[in-house]
């Protein structure tokens, strides 16, 4: 039987045995996870009409969408192509797709060389073995040895270890995926809180300004009072008092304003500067939707890629446990080469210059003192913590979305009183003004309804602000990370164009973003 025939029925034995070997280890299974019936139980707050929320699933469309506001989607949809950090948890999958690839190819004979040498030898013509050999004719003074070939080797996967290898980078693949989700949650979130920040900010300076002018119209009218004698130094005193205070907390505002304007630049990966004109001097905060669609529980753990992220890192842990059983078995491989050996180039294709070998054969490390064994035990344990990681995210997901759920309905009630409290302290500081300019009332009571008008509009306007970002926490906690409309690709195009200049990417860069999730 020829070499080459060998070899053929080497291979096919080798195929038969991976495809009928077995897979030590474990299967890995979706771990179970705490059960939640309905939201909002610990806090006594039902989800229903009364509150804004319903039960019914939340649609495709981003949910930053629903406050209608077109500076906040435009900043999102910016920032989702070019914000730098999103751009590396991209870059990671396609790290991951490598890796998988990596793994894959190890099922394939793991050593494919191509290999040719030249060898020329001269004996020396003063050595008295090679001149006897010479003279009889059994050897020149020199030799030329061409040869040609294919070495090949592989490791059969009879036990699996390699399937599971590639099970484990095709799980930390999709680990990857839903870290690169996670990532856009948590940018969604970060701008849509930061530009709440921003108007909260702007609404406040606005307030500050409102009630100075209020109080310099009164101080006004004070030293009037006072030159005509109907007024103290006291009364002067504190008008000055009050109206300088109320100046003072407008450079502190317009700090933290010009901050978290950076902190938007940022956010959107672009030098500060010029998120000012871009944002406008808008003060007005986005709008709060009538009704909010949460789902039921059950959705959330479908959704939340922190969930989904400690799901494929469990079951990359998972099959690493098979990886180490593999070892407390013998491995069975297969070697060989085939070539063309000749004493001269021109002679290497002519008949006879075949030659090769092909060697099966196992080895077993059964005196390993243990070793393989703990490693086993070392990814068991390992793999044990993965399963208690995913079930305190689930728990720490279903209180994230619990505290957001009862900021937001709290805050909604603060504000409505509030609301209330403004609309009496307003109609109090024209009351009290009329008094004072009638002399039927002391300028401590102008002061102390001024004072609690402007204390009563700046916690209206935390209040308004809480309400927003107590909502956008709802829609992070949700898993909220939906993809803003007409972008693609998990990198943006400058990524990917310098990603291409340097290395032959293939269609591994091309991979639409459609095998996400």
């Amino acid at each position: 039987m020829g070499l080459f025939q060998k070899t053929a029925r080497w291979a096919i034995l080798g195929s038969a045995l991976l495809v009928g070997g077995c897979m030590v280890g474990p299967d890995f299974e979706r771990p179970d996870a705490p059960v939640l019936d309905s939201w909002s139980k610990g806090a006594n707050l039902p989800v229903d009409s009364r509150t804004g929320f319903t039960s019914r699933s939340a649609h495709s469309v981003p949910w930053w969408h629903v406050f209608r506001d077109d500076t906040l989607n435009s900043l999102i949809a910016e920032a989702y192509r070019q914000n730098v950090g999103l751009q590396a948890a991209g870059v990671r999958v396609y790290q991951a797709r490598a890796q998988l690839g990596i793994a894959r190819g190890e099922l394939f004979p793991q050593v494919q060389e191509i290999n040719g040498s030249s060898k020329s030898i001269r004996f020396s013509a003063k050595d008295p073995f090679v001149r006897d050999l010479e003279r009889i004719g059994l050897v020149n003074d020199h030799i030329t040895r061409v040869d040609v070939g294919f070495d090949a080797g592989w490791e059969i996967d009879i036990w699996g270890k390699i399937r599971r290898d590639v099970q484990s980078a095709d799980a930390n693949l999709k680990a990857s995926i839903a870290s690169y989700d996670d990532a856009l949650v948590t940018l969604t979130g970060d701008i849509a809180a930061t530009y709440i920040t921003v108007r909260e900010l702007q609404q406040l300076i606005a307030a500050a300004r409102r009630n100075a002018a209020l109080q310099k119209k009164s101080l006004d009218i004070t030293r009037l009072r006072l030159e005509n004698g109907a007024a103290t130094k006291l009364d002067v005193n504190e008008a000055t008092v009050l109206y300088n205070n109320t100046l003072s907390s407008i450079p502190g505002y317009e700090a933290e304003l010009a901050q978290a304007l950076n902190a938007l630049s940022l956010l959107v990966s672009e030098a500060p500067g010029s998120m000012k004109s871009r944002i406008g001097s808008k003060a007005r905060f986005p709008r709060v939707p009538a009704e909010v669609a949460i789902g039921v529980p059950a959705d959330m753990l479908r959704r939340r890629p922190d969930i989904r992220y400690a799901e494929y890192v469990a079951a990359a842990q998972s099959a690493q446990i098979g990886v180490a059983k593999a070892d407390l078995f013998p491995a069975f491989t297969i070697s060989g080469a085939i070539g063309v050996r000749a004493d001269d180039f021109s002679n290497l294709f002519n008949n006879g210059t075949t030659a090769g070998f092909i060697n099966p054969g196992f080895s077993w490390n059964f005196l390993n003192y243990g070793r393989i064994q703990n490693n086993v035990r070392v990814q068991d344990a390992k793999f044990q913590e993965t399963l208690l990681n995913y079930e305190n995210t689930v728990l720490s997901a279903y209180s994230e979305v619990e505290n957001a759920l009862t900021g937001f309905l709290r805050s909604k009630q603060q504000a409505v009183y509030l609301r209330r409290s403004v609309r009496a302290a307003r109609e109090a500081v024209g009351e009290v003004d009329a008094q004072y300019e009638d002399g039927t009332a002391s300028y401590n009571r102008v002061v102390d309804a001024q004072k609690s008008l402007l204390v009563a509009e700046e916690r209206l306007i935390a209040a308004e602000a809480n309400v927003l970002t107590n909502l956008i926490a709802v829609y992070k906690g949700l898993g909220g990370g939906w993809v803003p409309e007409n972008v693609k690709g998990l990198i943006s195009d400058k990524t990917r164009e310098q990603m291409a200049e340097r290395t032959r990417w293939g269609q591994l860069l091309e991979k639409p973003v459609a095998e996400k999730g």
